[in-house]
């Protein structure tokens, strides 16, 4: 019998670094890559199999590097093309691979071909992004459909020069690529991708993968009466052409033996997602699902009180994303609970008082490493960061989405000061500026992340908890979030079969305290069990499990084996 070659990306734990907050060489303020370079031995001491850069690429930073100035150069402040190879080297030295960000429904508009695009009307790249003539309602000049954009305004920008609207589905300054264009998608290939796979970069995170085909650009339905600009996202996401558009892009791809994890909002139906995923339709390798992430958010993301959501929802979202490989499935599927747009997991799903925090991070690191699919872990999780505090003013919130969400609270409401404070609560506990503060490394100045003799000053303020929760000190403590991260790792390779890729099932979905799963694989069978509160609980096993033989594998507390869960205690059982 023929055992078939697993793909090496499905058992591999992906770590995700921000450059700009990540580990500054230089003294700037800002970090770069010869940070990264520094710290790989680090990453690679937690179990990391792939390192995942967000963009490093030439930018204007109007959205952080989402807005992409020039595909083949690295933005300066992070370094050179040079240092860029040598991180990918530095990288495969250790056995390790590495992804980079794939950012192509949108350029900056500094890019060169946009440039030209805008130039004039009969530029021979005036197609290549998306134009149209204003709509006229009684006299007055309209874009050309309502749709609001995702930070908030219109997605269309009117353009004097050549008077007509361009589409920019995020900031102005990110135009929107026209895939209708197979001249655009050809360039779009050879610049954003080949130069980097040449370079030996071993495959791409695939930045809003489900909006490269529009469909048509109607009118979204009223769903906000009190704004002229309306949610259109099951509008210009998973459009016609998109199947086409991915198959195209994968034939590149596959000559690599690269792999690909979209990014995948807007996709409710999940037989949509699995036409992604499926290896026979030879689209994408795997999405991120963003239905555990979007757990507790309002309608529109900021609209809503904190800790607003109860846990059976949060399951229910996790067993929506471990569906996608349940027999007869071929597709793939994630597990994560960060990344750069989301806030800190502790302070989101348990809770980040300095009683709770370790062991809060430590269930949850327990929780996804007993999920299938690729693991992936952002930086500063495996320490177990959290966000910083309500007491910080809206000063030190430097993201886009955050300062435009309280900029509308404010018009909206003539500064109304209640509003406000809901607004900032909110952005307290949600905002993406939380997963965008420096690293604490140590506890020195800067937390480390700068050079102590820096005079710069970090470019975004770092946390004022370093003293208890620090790189440093955490890698000699045996109790440490990061300690937990090592252990747990380590377990979900050794049982990488019934983890990895075993079968899901909720034990008690509707139980609001206790989250309790099975996993299954070629007969052998392990459950975990999560006590998502902050007391005590009577370790009671569901119903299907409770009279079966098991042993403790690995509690998230040590020395833990008795008849009671800790405060946020995880466990996980093999079945004997």
């Amino acid at each position: 019998m023929t055992v078939t070659q697993r793909p090496w990306w499905k058992d591999g734990v992906v770590y995700q670094i921000y450059p700009a907050s990540f580990k500054d060489s230089n003294s700037d303020g800002i970090g770069d890559l010869n940070g990264i370079i520094s710290e790989l031995d680090y990453i690679r001491s937690i179990g990391v199999d792939v390192i995942w850069i967000c963009p490093m690429y030439d930018s204007p930073q109007v959205d952080m590097g989402y807005d992409v100035r020039n595909y083949e150069d690295v933005y300066a402040p992070y370094g050179t093309l040079q240092d860029m190879e040598r991180l990918i080297d530095e990288t495969h030295t250790r056995g390790m691979r590495i992804i980079l960000d794939l950012v192509v429904n949108h350029t900056s508009d500094q890019h060169k071909w946009f440039q030209e695009s805008r130039s004039s009307k009969d530029n021979p790249k005036r197609d290549w992004y998306i134009w149209r003539p204003a709509r006229y309602v009684n006299g007055e000049r309209k874009p050309p459909n309502n749709w609001v954009g995702n930070f908030t305004g219109s997605v269309w920008q009117w353009d004097e020069h050549t008077e007509e609207y361009y589409l920019h589905l995020f900031c102005p300054e990110q135009p929107d690529l026209n895939w209708e264009n197979p001249e655009t998608r050809q360039a779009i290939y050879k610049s954003g991708m080949e130069f980097w796979l040449e370079r030996g970069v071993d495959g791409f995170r695939v930045d809003t993968v489900n909006m490269y085909s529009k469909g048509e650009m109607m009118d979204a339905p009223i769903t906000d009466p009190g704004s002229e600009w309306q949610f259109a996202g099951y509008q210009y996401c998973n459009g016609p052409r998109m199947a086409e558009f991915l198959s195209e892009m994968n034939a590149i791809l596959e000559n690599y033996d690269a792999m690909t994890v979209g990014e995948c909002p807007n996709t409710p139906d999940m037989k949509r997602v699995l036409q992604y995923v499926s290896a026979k339709e030879k689209q994408l390798n795997m999405v991120f699902q963003f239905d555990v992430v979007d757990i507790g958010q309002g309608p529109y993301k900021f609209q809503t009180t904190p800790r607003n959501w109860v846990l059976p929802e949060f399951k229910r979202a996790i067993a929506r994303t471990q569906d996608l490989i349940r027999a007869p499935s071929d597709g793939w599927t994630t597990v994560f609970l960060e990344n750069h747009d989301q806030s800190r997991s502790i302070t989101r799903f348990t809770s980040d008082l300095p009683q709770h925090r370790v062991a809060g991070g430590k269930m949850l690191a327990l929780m996804m490493a007993a999920l299938s699919g690729t693991l992936f872990i952002y930086q500063g999780q495996e320490l177990g960061m959290t966000n910083f505090p309500q007491t910080w003013s809206m000063d030190e919130y430097k993201d886009v989405d955050s300062s435009n969400y309280y900029k509308m609270v404010a018009t909206r409401t003539n500064n109304d000061v209640k509003a406000l404070a809901d607004a900032k609560a909110s952005l307290q506990h949600l905002a993406r500026d939380h997963a965008r503060v420096p690293i604490s490394w140590s506890t020195g100045p800067h937390n480390g992340f700068s050079p102590a003799d820096s005079k710069a000053t970090p470019w975004m303020r770092p946390l004022e908890d370093a003293a208890v929760c620090n790189a440093k000190q955490q890698q000699s403590d045996k109790n440490s979030v990061l300690a937990f991260w090592k252990r747990i790792l380590g377990v979900r390779k050794e049982w990488n079969d019934l983890l990895v890729h075993g079968e899901y099932d909720d034990l008690d979905v509707e139980n609001k305290e206790i989250f309790c799963f099975s996993k299954t694989y070629n007969g052998k069978k392990a459950v975990a069990i999560c006590n998502f509160t902050d007391t005590k609980k009577q370790l009671e096993f569901p119903t299907a499990v409770r009279d079966v033989k098991k042993e403790l594998l690995v509690s998230s507390v040590d020395g833990q084996r008795g008849e009671e869960l800790e405060a946020f205690e995880g466990r996980i059982y093999l079945f004997a």
